[in-house]
């Protein structure tokens, strides 16, 4: 991996290594006893590394089943739990982090370590209950992009670059010193699902190395306000529906990067306005830029009909390529434009 953990303030990179004396950490590695925390995907690989490579977890952590369905009447477990109960891990689920139930709990696992890979905010009696401390796997280069969504928000804002860090918790929510990071290119046709895999599959490999790292005792956090920040530092807050709706009065380059930065999931979205006054929500997840110069108010729509739908921006054009209107599934334009006609002088607004 690119590994980089901005070795300003005279640090120097051989007090940074990883995996020094390895050989001689085999028995600490099988008695240190780690808890682990997560819940989506995101957190099942870095679980994965850990068990496979041998590290003793002795419990596992994650969220209460979530109601699905139609009806909210069926319960669904985290890949997380999935994970945990197919390698016969003890788990708990706990609704609340300060019950005193989950607490004599948590303490009777006895954890050296704990690690903590996109699940919740911890409370202090939890976090600071391991001798050897609690780590976070988060998907930024902190300081930036500090919040629930990192991965979003680089892709919607333009991002050449971002990347996964391991740091210790502490008060402050992603505020805690620094152990290692690694570096990741964001492409310009990425979308949020490829960087959420790329960050995935590292993260497994830089939360076993970090581990290793507290073993050989090589770690040399850097407190992040000593670390050198290019540009204002970017909040990474949660995202909501709202979030989600197109500005097409934005120029090109920002509202494709809006639509890649949430596709799929949880989708840009905007609502089709048709000439006698009806709107239909459309969820837009693939688009390309379109250098075309136009007079028309943005949002208008121009196509032929059968092999291309294009969008009025402030500056361009944009080039619908899959899409979703309400009613119906995911669809390429030309799928769409076969079964949908469009009504003459409809906008997206």
């Amino acid at each position: 991996m690119d590994k980089d953990l901005n070795t300003q303030n005279n640090q120097s990179p051989s007090s940074l290594s990883f995996g020094e004396g390895r050989g001689e950490a085999i028995g600490a590695v099988e008695a240190l006893r780690i808890v682990y925390m997560g819940t989506p995907d995101f957190a099942v690989e870095p679980l994965r590394c850990l068990v496979e490579g041998g590290y003793n977890v002795v419990g596992v952590i994650t969220m209460p089943d979530k109601p699905v369905g139609r009806h909210q009447s069926e319960l669904q477990a985290s890949p997380v739990k999935q994970y945990a109960e197919s390698k016969n891990l003890p788990l708990l689920q706990p609704v609340k982090l300060k019950d005193e139930e989950f607490l004599s709990a948590l303490r009777a696992w006895k954890a050296d370590l704990q690690i903590v890979v996109a699940f919740r905010m911890l409370p202090e009696v939890v976090w600071d209950m391991p001798r050897l401390g609690t780590f976070n796997l988060h998907a930024s280069l902190l300081p930036q992009y500090r919040g629930a969504a990192p991965i979003n928000w680089a892709v919607m804002n333009g991002d050449t670059e971002t990347g996964i860090t391991t740091f210790f918790l502490t008060h402050e929510i992603d505020t805690g010193e620094v152990i290692q990071q690694v570096r990741v290119p964001i492409a310009d046709t990425d979308n949020v699902g490829v960087v959420h895999d790329k960050l995935m599959n590292l993260g497994g490999e830089l939360v076993v190395e970090t581990v290793e790292a507290i073993l050989n005792g090589t770690v040399r956090s850097i407190p992040q306000e000593e670390m050198a920040v290019v540009g204002e530092l970017r909040p990474a807050p949660k995202i909501f529906k709202d979030t989600c709706r197109i500005d097409w009065s934005q120029p090109t380059k920002r509202i494709y990067d809006f639509i890649r930065g949430l596709s799929p999931y949880p989708a840009a979205w905007t609502e089709m306005e048709t000439p006698d006054g009806k709107r239909i929500a459309v969820k837009i997840y693939e688009t390309e830029k379109i250098n075309k110069e136009h007079n028309l108010p943005e949002g208008s729509l121009l196509t032929d009909g059968k092999t291309y739908l294009y969008v009025a921006t402030a500056d361009g054009m944009i080039s619908v390529k899959t899409l979703q209107v309400a009613g119906k599934k995911r669809l390429s334009i030309e799928e769409l434009l076969r079964g949908f006609r469009l009504a003459d002088n409809s906008r997206f607004c």
